[in-house]
């Protein structure tokens, strides 16, 4: 049997002890990479996750995707993978809701004989990998979720509204109970999904997310001797191409019921009827500007009109979708990163921002609390209160401020973890799954 050296679970440090993984045959659904803006983590994570296996080929391993038949293949940018085939599957998002209970069927049938004979090509065995929303009903194969979100089953009132809804929910829960192994980021996640879920204790793997390249901290880039003075350069660029004052708030979350974007215009307005704070420089903006983005046209309107609502419409401030260069220099250009959320079981943005250098505002739910510790000010969801408080003093008190930034620069400069390493960990979990029991 072909093996090659990877590292073990739950590791990020590069000087890790050694474990031997095997090549396995991963059959994969890629459709979410096809339309990045309807599951934006789903897509983000399978290009990391792809992309390091790309990077790092190991013998014996071989890849079996599944691809919507009407879209474009994102996946002929993964030269060095081993694809043995691309099944298409029929364009079943036009099915709205009742996907979640029409997929199961079609991934089974799809993914039937993706697994032949990949022992010949020198695979330890075969396992499904679902990433997302849709989880196959019977493969034959050992299964392996990476669940990313929790908020059909923490918010059900918002997504498990219809019949069809309601059961496709149910199957995914009873699906994922039967899975070999339940990938989350975090060991918090991990406790909710066996509380919600009820899946077993045993079956959970933690393997924490990876920020982006862009966002990764290079040595030297905060400081003006070095890297510094350009990326101070390129920071005041994207500002003026937005209108944005030296000193801002950014948010680059989702646009949708897990948010808790409400509560964070409440905050706006008991900042600007609580008048200006003392100390704040002449030239910095109150209630502090915000930073939406990512934000669709339609997003925007609806902000918009909250905002209006809330007599703190100029407070706001818009950018486009970003490439992920322009996005980094922002967040790393921010006094603080935004999240308001109810539901986060991955908490990637607040990963990107800590890894940038920039400290974090953020509710207490899901996957935040573990990983923004110390790096940021965790305040729980729906008060807007706490949260006009938390925001006040990450954005006016430089002591306060400067000792966050001390931590979240410190953490962005001994974590460095990549994707490779979510790689390495993911392909333990692949072995571990095919390994007899």
């Amino acid at each position: 049997m072909t093996q090659a050296f990877h590292a073990p679970l739950g590791s990020a440090d590069a000087s890790r002890a050694a474990t031997w993984v095997p090549g396995v045959r991963v059959v994969l659904d890629a459709r979410p990479l096809q339309e990045p803006d309807r599951a934006p983590l789903t897509a983000l994570y399978l290009d990391g996750l792809l992309g390091a296996f790309n990077a790092a080929p190991l013998s014996g391993e071989s890849f079996a995707l599944l691809l919507g038949s009407d879209l474009d293949d994102p996946t002929e940018q993964f030269e060095h993978l081993s694809v043995v085939g691309r099944r298409l599957m029929p364009p079943t998002r036009l099915l709205r809701s009742a996907v979640l209970t029409v997929d199961p069927f079609l991934l089974s049938g799809a993914s039937l004989g993706a697994a032949w004979r990949a022992d010949r090509g020198g695979a330890a065995g075969a396992v499904y990998h679902a990433v997302g929303g849709s989880i196959p009903l019977v493969t034959g194969l050992p299964l392996v979720v990476t669940l990313l979100d929790l908020a059909p089953w923490e918010l059900p009132g918002a997504y498990q509204r219809g019949t069809a809804s309601r059961f496709g929910q149910r199957l995914r829960a009873r699906l994922l109970r039967d899975a070999a192994a339940v990938i989350v980021g975090t060991a918090a996640v991990g406790a909710s999904a066996r509380r919600l879920l009820r899946i077993p204790r045993d079956r959970i793997r933690v393997v924490a997310l990876a920020p982006r390249p862009a966002f990764r901290y290079t040595a030297g880039a905060m400081s003006p001797a070095s890297g510094g003075t350009r990326t101070s350069r390129d920071q005041r660029a994207e500002r003026d191409r937005l209108g944005l004052p030296e000193r801002y708030v950014i948010y680059s979350g989702r646009y949708d019921a897990r948010q808790d974007l409400g509560t964070l215009l409440r905050a706006l307005a008991e900042l600007a009827a609580a008048g200006r704070p003392e100390g704040l420089p002449e030239d910095a903006p109150w209630p502090p500007r915000v930073l939406f983005a990512g934000a669709s046209p339609d997003d925007r309107a609806a902000l918009a009109r909250a905002a209006v609502r809330e007599g703190v419409g100029e407070t706001l401030a818009y950018a486009p979708h970003l490439d992920d260069e322009r996005l980094a220099s922002l967040v790393r250009g921010a006094r603080v990163a935004l999240l308001p959320v109810v539901s986060d079981s991955a908490g990637h943005a607040a990963i990107e921002a800590i890894a940038c250098g920039t400290p974090v505002v953020a509710s207490a739910v899901g996957a935040l609390p573990e990983i923004v510790g110390a790096a940021g000010i965790l305040v729980e969801p729906r008060d807007p209160a706490r949260l006009a408080q938390a925001l006040a003093t990450a954005f006016v008190d430089d002591r306060v401020h400067g000792s966050l930034v001390e931590i979240a620069r410190e953490r962005a400069e001994t974590e460095q973890r990549t994707w490779a390493d979510v790689a390495d960990e993911t392909r333990a979990v692949y072995a571990d799954a095919v390994r007899p029991r």
